[in-house]
């Protein structure tokens, strides 16, 4: 019996090489909005902690920074809870800094709130779904 093309190779304890798989960091340069989003979400982190340390929030708002960094730092692994956190801090945000503009009228309050809300849109795209683990 002579070895042929269509033969299979003897076991070798390896795994079989096949297509080349694609690195997390390049599918991740591929969306640069979730480098930026994942930024954001780090700098709420530490204006959050900020508000607590001056006192203009109660201790209890630290549970929320946790909740950021993971976010911003689960999104750069694209990992698809990560994206589900982000995407309900962006949703949850948005809305809040829309009720601020609507009582206090402040500019401020609806240029974050549509920076919250692109940033959520942006998310929600299928492109940027696909490519979550």
């Amino acid at each position: 019996m002579t070895d042929g093309p269509n033969t299979p190779a003897p076991p070798t304890g390896k795994a079989p090489i096949g297509p080349m798989q694609k690195s997390p960091l390049a599918s991740l340069f591929k969306l640069p909005g979730l480098i930026a989003i994942s930024s954001y979400m780090i700098l709420l982190a530490a204006v959050t902690v900020v508000y607590v340390v001056q006192r203009h929030a109660g201790l209890l708002y630290l549970v929320f920074p946790v909740f950021f960094i993971a976010g911003a730092f689960g999104l750069l692994l694209l990992l698809r809870w990560a994206w589900a956190l982000t995407l309900a801090a962006m949703a949850l945000a948005s809305a809040a800094f829309f009720y601020q503009f609507s009582t206090g009228h402040s500019f401020a309050a609806l240029m974050q709130g549509l920076l919250n809300l692109v940033f959520f849109l942006y998310l929600v795209r299928t492109d940027v779904r696909v490519k979550l683990r």
